[in-house]
């Protein structure tokens, strides 16, 4: 339990850190005394500053992630309407993804870094949950498609860039409309009717 306070106390560190600086300007001596530990005990947890911070956007986006894992278990619930409860977890993790990068002291550089890391963490850990949902919609036959890996990245990578404006600098109206678009193109390559799949918008 001690280890995990300190643990959780340097990544609070580096958070606040970050809310007035650069994370290339941040070093582990300033993160080990805002966290109020010894530096050599930073090292005991992470091997690196890059480590802590990898596992902040981790930490950041750990409750829409686990809810989304849990889902591919769920079979008696359709396997679209858990696609949706997917696409709004990473809505909700995106929004929480830009409200921590809206401090003053975070560059267009940074944000871009920030971003990347973010879609990484997002694509790697909701790829193969939402594969498995698709992998199971085809064996049921709602679903008819022949790669379900690369399904899910497809639509994960349009709803990671497009839920915020870091990458691609787009109005509300803009990226809802690429996300119809996309749904449009999940209906035809899934064979479902047009419009049977706007639910996921919601």
């Amino acid at each position: 339990m001690a280890n995990q306070l300190k643990y959780d106390r340097i990544l609070d560190a580096l958070q606040e850190l970050l809310e007035n600086q650069k994370l290339q300007t941040i070093s582990v001596s300033e993160i080990a005394h805002t966290a109020g530990i010894g530096k050599g005990s930073i090292y005991y947890y992470f091997p690196s500053k890059d480590a802590i911070f990898e596992a902040l956007v981790e930490r950041s986006y750990e409750k829409p992630l686990r809810t989304a894992k849990a889902l591919s278990s769920q079979t008696e619930i359709s396997p679209f309407t858990r696609m949706a409860m997917i696409f709004q977890a990473c809505r909700n993790s995106s929004a929480e993804f830009v409200r921590s990068g809206d401090s003053e002291g975070t560059g267009a550089q940074e944000k871009a870094f920030i971003h990347q890391k973010y879609i990484n963490h997002i694509i790697t850990e909701l790829k193969p949950v939402l594969a498995e949902i698709i992998r199971q919609g085809i064996a049921a036959g709602d679903i008819r498609f022949d790669d379900p890996e690369a399904l899910a990245e497809i639509v994960l990578i349009v709803l990671t860039v497009k839920t915020d404006d870091t990458l691609v600098p787009s109005t509300r109206e803009q990226s809802e409309r690429t996300i119809r678009a996309l749904i449009s193109l999940l209906e035809k390559g899934t064979e479902n009717p047009p419009g049977s799949l706007n639910f996921l918008m919601s």
